[in-house]
Protein backbone atom coordinates (compact mmCIF):
# COMPACT_ATOMS: atom_id res chain seq x y z
CA UNK A 1 0.00 0.00 0.00
CA UNK A 2 1.23 3.51 -0.79
CA UNK A 3 0.23 7.04 0.11
CA UNK A 4 1.02 10.55 -1.05
CA UNK A 5 1.63 12.83 1.93
CA UNK A 6 2.30 16.55 2.15
CA UNK A 7 4.80 17.92 4.67
CA UNK A 8 6.99 20.99 4.57
CA UNK A 9 5.19 22.29 1.48
CA UNK A 10 6.23 19.28 -0.62
CA UNK A 11 4.55 16.02 -1.58
CA UNK A 12 6.08 12.57 -1.14
CA UNK A 13 4.98 9.13 -2.35
CA UNK A 14 5.65 6.71 0.49
CA UNK A 15 5.22 3.03 1.25
CA UNK A 16 6.15 0.91 4.26
CA UNK A 17 9.94 0.65 4.68
CA UNK A 18 10.79 3.78 2.62
CA UNK A 19 13.32 6.35 3.84
CA UNK A 20 12.68 9.99 2.95
CA UNK A 21 14.31 13.32 3.81
CA UNK A 22 11.74 16.04 4.55
CA UNK A 23 11.86 19.62 5.86
CA UNK A 24 12.81 19.77 9.54
CA UNK A 25 10.19 18.38 11.93
CA UNK A 26 10.22 18.66 15.72
CA UNK A 27 11.35 15.55 17.54
CA UNK A 28 14.36 13.47 18.51
CA UNK A 29 15.87 10.46 16.78
CA UNK A 30 13.76 7.41 17.57
CA UNK A 31 10.48 9.29 18.04
CA UNK A 32 7.43 8.04 16.14
CA UNK A 33 5.24 10.62 14.39
CA UNK A 34 2.09 10.44 12.33
CA UNK A 35 1.91 12.29 9.01
CA UNK A 36 -1.70 13.47 8.91
CA UNK A 37 -1.88 15.44 5.65
CA UNK A 38 -2.62 12.56 3.27
CA UNK A 39 -3.57 13.48 -0.29
CA UNK A 40 -4.00 10.04 -1.84
CA UNK A 41 -3.79 6.44 -0.71
CA UNK A 42 -3.96 3.29 -2.75
CA UNK A 43 -3.00 -0.32 -3.24
CA UNK A 44 -1.58 -1.21 -6.63
CA UNK A 45 -3.61 0.69 -9.23
CA UNK A 46 -6.63 1.36 -7.02
CA UNK A 47 -7.15 4.38 -4.81
CA UNK A 48 -8.68 3.97 -1.37
CA UNK A 49 -10.84 6.10 0.91
CA UNK A 50 -8.73 8.50 3.00
CA UNK A 51 -10.87 8.08 6.13
CA UNK A 52 -8.88 6.13 8.70
CA UNK A 53 -5.65 6.10 6.70
CA UNK A 54 -2.61 6.93 8.84
CA UNK A 55 1.05 7.15 7.82
CA UNK A 56 3.38 6.36 10.72
CA UNK A 57 7.05 7.26 10.52
CA UNK A 58 10.07 7.03 12.78
CA UNK A 59 12.64 9.84 12.94
CA UNK A 60 16.02 8.39 12.06
CA UNK A 61 18.07 11.59 12.32
CA UNK A 62 18.02 15.37 12.23
CA UNK A 63 20.61 16.38 9.62
CA UNK A 64 21.76 19.13 7.28
CA UNK A 65 21.73 19.05 3.50
CA UNK A 66 24.62 19.98 1.23
CA UNK A 67 25.72 23.62 1.25
CA UNK A 68 23.79 25.95 -1.04
CA UNK A 69 25.92 28.81 -2.41
CA UNK A 70 24.28 32.12 -3.29
CA UNK A 71 26.51 34.32 -5.45
CA UNK A 72 25.39 37.76 -6.60
CA UNK A 73 27.31 39.83 -9.14
CA UNK A 74 26.71 42.99 -11.14
CA UNK A 75 28.99 43.38 -14.10
CA UNK A 76 31.22 46.45 -14.34
CA UNK A 77 30.16 47.73 -10.89
CA UNK A 78 32.65 45.82 -8.68
CA UNK A 79 29.71 44.21 -6.85
CA UNK A 80 30.13 40.63 -5.64
CA UNK A 81 28.43 38.95 -2.66
CA UNK A 82 28.86 35.33 -1.66
CA UNK A 83 26.49 33.79 0.89
CA UNK A 84 25.50 30.25 1.72
CA UNK A 85 23.60 28.03 4.10
CA UNK A 86 22.89 24.38 4.88
CA UNK A 87 19.19 23.56 4.99
CA UNK A 88 18.09 21.42 7.93
CA UNK A 89 16.02 18.32 7.25
CA UNK A 90 14.66 15.26 9.01
CA UNK A 91 15.25 11.73 7.77
CA UNK A 92 12.19 9.51 8.25
CA UNK A 93 11.61 5.76 7.95
CA UNK A 94 8.02 4.94 7.04
CA UNK A 95 6.75 2.28 9.43
CA UNK A 96 3.33 1.73 7.94
CA UNK A 97 0.64 3.10 5.67
CA UNK A 98 -3.00 2.57 6.47
CA UNK A 99 -2.81 1.54 10.10
CA UNK A 100 -1.17 3.04 13.16
CA UNK A 101 2.12 1.29 13.87
CA UNK A 102 3.59 1.46 17.36
CA UNK A 103 7.32 1.67 18.00
CA UNK A 104 9.38 -0.35 20.46
CA UNK A 105 8.03 -0.35 24.04
CA UNK A 106 10.78 2.04 25.21
CA UNK A 107 9.60 4.74 22.80
CA UNK A 108 6.94 7.33 23.54
CA UNK A 109 3.43 7.18 22.10
CA UNK A 110 2.90 8.28 18.51
CA UNK A 111 3.08 12.03 18.01
CA UNK A 112 1.35 14.00 15.33
CA UNK A 113 3.07 16.56 13.15
CA UNK A 114 0.81 19.58 13.79
CA UNK A 115 0.39 19.50 17.61
CA UNK A 116 4.14 19.19 18.17
CA UNK A 117 4.78 22.44 16.29
CA UNK A 118 1.91 24.19 18.09
CA UNK A 119 3.18 23.02 21.48
CA UNK A 120 6.64 24.43 20.76
CA UNK A 121 5.30 27.86 19.75
CA UNK A 122 2.69 28.27 22.54
CA UNK A 123 5.02 28.44 25.60
CA UNK A 124 7.23 31.04 23.93
CA UNK A 125 4.25 33.33 23.45
CA UNK A 126 3.14 32.94 27.07
CA UNK A 127 6.62 33.55 28.50
CA UNK A 128 7.08 36.91 26.77
CA UNK A 129 6.58 39.82 29.18
CA UNK A 130 3.75 42.19 28.39
CA UNK A 131 4.67 45.77 27.56
CA UNK A 132 2.66 48.85 28.39
CA UNK A 133 0.99 50.46 25.37
CA UNK A 134 2.95 53.30 23.82
CA UNK A 135 1.77 56.84 24.57
CA UNK A 136 0.53 58.89 21.66
CA UNK A 137 2.17 62.22 20.97
CA UNK A 138 0.05 65.35 21.38
CA UNK A 139 -1.06 66.86 18.08
CA UNK A 140 1.04 69.78 16.88
CA UNK A 141 -0.49 73.24 16.97
CA UNK A 142 -0.95 74.93 13.62
CA UNK A 143 1.20 78.02 13.13
CA UNK A 144 -0.71 81.30 13.01
CA UNK A 145 -0.88 82.59 9.45
CA UNK A 146 -0.56 86.35 8.96
CA UNK A 147 -3.58 87.69 7.18
CA UNK A 148 -2.67 90.25 4.60
CA UNK A 149 -5.36 92.76 3.76
CA UNK A 150 -5.43 93.01 -0.01
CA UNK A 151 -7.19 96.42 0.07
CA UNK A 152 -4.41 98.00 2.22
CA UNK A 153 -1.68 96.84 -0.16
CA UNK A 154 -3.39 98.33 -3.22
CA UNK A 155 -3.88 101.82 -1.71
Amino acid sequence: MFAIVRTGGKQYRVAAGDKIAVEKLAGEAGDVIALNDILLAGDGGESKDLAGVVVSAEIIAQAKAEKVVIFKKKRRHNYRRKLGHRQQHTILRILGVGEAVKAAPAKAAAKTEAPVEAAVEAPAAEAAPKKAPAKKAAPKKAAAKPEADSSADNA
